[in-house]
């Protein structure tokens, strides 16, 4: 007997006990045995498969890869790109005490004067943009880029800022946007990893690897850093005695037991293992031609001030070019320097000289082979500096309420400056961007759409943009 049988009698219903339900209602708790076992018999076929294949994206894309040039440590605005001829008027003297109401800082005191701008500025390209005279170089391709001058985020401290322009929100545990950009798109490369991150700073950024790391995504999606000297990757190269014969039998052994496994556990991480050993076996033919310099030309070096054996933010951005000939999708450079509380005019000299030649010039040399056009190029980091100083007459503190990005390339309008500040650079007024909006628009150039790119987790589709009502930037787009 099946439950459509019993329903047709005219038995009182409030007999219908949990025992009848158990005894005979076998097909319909067979069903749902069965939907279980296919459901795992479709993780683990999917479990199997590449994670990091080429996928579809949602639509048709402008963009097909990222160089990300973080700024680590917030650097100044209104030392570069956001001119306030009013800061140098009022330089000294206090803001306005309505401006400050409710304001939250990190380190400066209340009583903290107006800085006037360390530099010069100046109208560029036939754009007309300004910039300071610390950017002559990226003046060359000013009618290249989209400066963003109205970013704002919530975090004033370093490490949850970080973390809130990589992944979205300020908590550690949560995807970065290399690692939802794999997820959601997968990787053209076989023998080199989809996502890879450099550092090439004074030390490393504060919110450490959960700025490149998968969160509750399979840690495949995570990124992969490269050193700046010696092998790229610890243990490439073989140990003495072991040859490619004997590294092959040792590793399809382990992915043997590996494999039994997954059968068993039906566990993405297993799927994982057995994807990055592989990776590795491939990665040790073609990674130590990638990295080599050398078989660049002498004007390719020179333009970006690269110099083959010497680690510098110039190397890893002819690197990122090269990385991402060969098929990947993501390259991160991470440059912590930009914090200067104290010795503003010295550090950000120091900063320009060491990222601004290599940073214009991965501009030029992408747009001449052709590849800007669907390549993405951003520049900025985590928040800006303050109006006010810090550190006697020359630093200034962590201000999340305006700083600047720019964008380039992969759909981008270039030559247009979006977004305004208020007379001193103390607040966004006017098309303002958040992070979630940068986010958005930045998933949009790659053929995502924000609100679907989604993965379950905790009783909700967690997604990049969070919960927020992101919107597309559409004024930045070609």
């Amino acid at each position: 007997m099946n439950c459509q049988t019993y329903l047709h009698r005219h038995e009182d219903p409030l007999q219908r006990t949990r025992r009848w339900f158990l005894k005979d209602c076998g097909v319909g708790l067979g069903a749902i045995a069965m939907a279980d076992l296919l459901k795992q018999q479709v993780q683990a076929e999917s479990a199997n498969q590449n994670p990091l294949a080429p996928k579809k994206p949602h639509f048709a894309p402008k963009a097909k890869r990222v160089i990300y040039l973080f700024m680590a440590g917030g650097p100044s605005h209104l030392e570069m790109f956001d001119n306030k001829p009013k800061l140098t008027e009022y330089n000294g003297k206090l803001p306005p005490a309505e401006l400050m109401k409710g304001y939250r800082s990190a380190f400066i005191m209340p009583g903290a004067t107006l800085l006037g701008p360390k530099f010069k500025f100046a109208k560029h390209g036939q754009c007309g943009a300004e910039l300071s005279e610390v950017l002559p170089n990226m003046a060359k391709v000013v009618d290249d880029i989209a400066i963003i001058k109205s970013m704002k985020t919530t975090a004033f401290n370093h490490a949850p800022a970080q973390i809130e322009m990589n992944t979205g929100r300020p908590q550690f545990g949560r995807p970065s946007m290399g690692a939802w950009t794999l997820y959601g798109l997968g990787s053209e490369s076989q023998n080199l990893p989809g996502y890879v991150v450099f550092s090439t700073g004074s030390k490393g950024p504060s919110g450490g690897s959960s700025n490149w790391g998968s969160g509750f995504l399979p840690t495949t999606y995570q990124g992969v850093q490269f050193r700046a000297s010696g092998e790229p990757v610890m243990y490439l190269s073989n140990p003495k005695g072991v040859d490619i014969k004997l590294q092959r039998d040792s590793l399809d052994a382990i992915n043997a037991l590996n494999g039994i496994q997954l059968k068993e556990m039906q566990d993405p991480e297993i799927a994982t293992r057995i994807n990055s050993f592989e990776m590795a076996f491939r990665m040790q033919a073609e990674t130590p031609d990638v990295v080599d310099l050398n078989q660049e030309s002498k004007k390719t070096l020179e333009l970006y001030g690269a110099e083959p054996g010497k680690p510098s933010f110039a190397n890893s951005c002819l690197l990122a070019r090269r990385l991402l000939e060969k098929g990947t999708r993501f390259v991160q450079i991470f440059h912590e320097a930009w914090d200067q509380h104290g010795g503003l005019t010295a550090g950000i000299k120091n900063n320009c000289k060491n990222t601004e030649q290599a940073s214009a010039a991965l501009i030029m040399d992408l747009k001449e082979r052709g590849m800007l056009e669907d390549t993405l190029v951003i520049w900025g980091g985590e928040f800006g500096r303050t109006p006010m100083v810090q550190g006697g007459n020359d630093g200034r503190d962590h201000h999340p309420n305006a700083f600047t990005v720019w964008l380039a390339g992969g759909g981008i309008k270039g030559g247009i400056t979006h977004g305004i500040t208020d007379e001193l650079g103390f607040n966004a007024v006017e098309d303002i961007v958040p992070t979630y909006d940068l986010h958005a628009t930045i998933l949009h150039l790659l053929g995502l759409d924000c609100n679907n790119l989604s993965v379950p987790f905790q009783g909700l589709d967690q997604k990049l943009i969070g919960v927020a009502p992101a919107k597309v930037v559409t004024k930045l787009l070609a």
